[in-house]
């Protein structure tokens, strides 16, 4: 999945989430944006229009982060696989795609079997072979960053959007690896087989005739300029880089057959002559048993030099790899001065999900991104009106994490 050498690549989506100050993925990034998070801002500076989201120029993002820490005075970079957890003070961040070998150095550390799910890629095409005679620009609710709107749209009617399911449902997928039927075979109490936050889209079709068009495919608030009314269906592109010469497919991650991916997305009003940059995937990720094997404080039970962070700790969501990152960081460096260890309140969005990874229900546990289904709910009841409620969240949340870093002379960084 991996196809440069530079750090911060972005795998998946190019989007770092939702920057609005009322959405889970929100508050996060502005707990990360109050400490000063490099990659935070970093990513700020190479975005590229996506609404209310906060998507990067995939390339640029990662370039300008290895450039960083390339040149950075006090970093010595080391590109050699690790098949041994160091005694000494070590943050474990090796992501999903860890190594065999750092696995099985994990697994004997841990005493446990790891747990495993399948995360899958969307598609990226390039921009001119769009027929921009059928597809058109809008934001949802034309709440976006550009005038004219920050997605292309390609319309489905109801007859266009059967005979694409119908065609999705029938179409023939990727096998497995011999290392992921292994696992398929074999699959243990805890363990599971895709993701629910990220699933397929042959998958979700799967569900029902009508479950892309309310979920990844749904057309609400994508005024069609020909009709004046929302489409039956329609497919969003997110764009990818900052000359904006490559769009991916919103939601559209697939373990079809690349043949299959272009005879069948070609189906799609506005994408009949399109060229595909990178085709979509599925690749294994890897996550260990956070309620077993960590404390609050991202550290190891078994051994307070080594600390977990980033997905492999599970988290999903680039918001809650960078999160996660700087505590696992952050606490490293107070154990090594022999300061008190950082331990976030369930208010603040990182608190809540830190609470979460250590008390979650094992047979039930799967990677947790940020949202508000799992902070505290308000005592007095009166919170009931839902954007009232979100706003309150935030606030409360905000407040803490102040309270936090006055309180425990946390370090901004500049």
């Amino acid at each position: 999945a991996h196809m440069t050498e530079n750090m911060g690549e972005l795998v998946c989506s190019n989007s770092l989430g939702s920057k609005m100050p009322d959405r889970a993925t929100g508050v996060l990034m502005r707990e990360m944006e109050t400490v000063g998070s490099l990659l935070v801002d970093v990513a700020k500076q190479t975005a590229v229009p996506a609404g209310g989201a906060l998507a990067v120029s995939r390339e640029d993002f990662s370039e300008k982060i290895t450039e960083i820490l390339m040149n950075h005075g006090n970093i010595e970079i080391i590109r050699e696989e690790m098949c041994e957890i160091p005694d000494q003070p070590t943050v474990i961040a090796s992501g999903p795609l860890t190594s065999d070998c750092l696995s099985k150095a994990i697994e004997g550390f841990l005493g446990e079997e790891r747990l495993f799910f399948f995360d899958a890629l969307a598609p990226i095409v390039d921009f001119e072979s769009i027929n921009m005679n059928v597809a058109y620009r809008a934001s949802r609710y034309d709440k976006g960053d550009t005038e004219e709107g920050d997605y292309i749209n390609c319309p489905l009617n109801r007859a266009q959007y059967e005979s694409f399911v119908r065609e999705l449902l029938n179409a023939e997928r990727i096998p497995l690896k011999s290392f992921e039927e292994a696992i398929n075979s074999g699959v243990k109490a805890g363990a599971h087989t895709f993701f629910e936050g990220c699933l397929p889209i042959e998958i979700i079709a799967s569900r029902g005739e009508r479950s892309l068009s309310f979920g990844p495919m749904r057309p609400v608030g994508l005024d069609d300029p020909r009709t004046g009314r929302w489409p039956y269906a329609v497919l969003q592109l997110r764009q990818d880089n900052i000359d904006g010469s490559a769009y991916n497919m919103v939601g559209f991650q697939t373990n079809l057959k690349f043949s299959e991916q272009k005879r069948i997305f070609s189906m799609i009003p506005g994408l009949e002559n399109v060229e595909f940059v990178r085709f979509g995937q599925m690749h294994r990720n890897t996550f260990i048993s956070a309620p077993l094997s960590l404390e609050s404080t991202l550290q190891a039970k078994k051994n307070e030099n080594i600390f977990f962070a980033g997905q492999l700790s599970g988290v999903e969501g680039y918001m809650g790899n960078i999160a996660t990152g700087w505590l696992a960081g952050t606490n490293l460096a107070r154990l090594m001065k022999n300061e008190p260890l950082l331990e976030l309140p369930r208010e603040t969005m990182l608190g809540s999900i830190l609470y979460y990874l250590t008390h979650a229900d094992l047979k039930d546990f799967q990677p947790v991104k940020a949202n508000f289904g799992i902070v505290p709910k308000f005592e007095d009841g009166i919170k009931r009106n839902k954007k009232t409620r979100l706003q309150a969240y935030s606030k409360r949340a905000e407040e803490s994490f102040q309270t936090l870093i006055e309180e425990q002379k946390i370090e901004i960084f500049k």
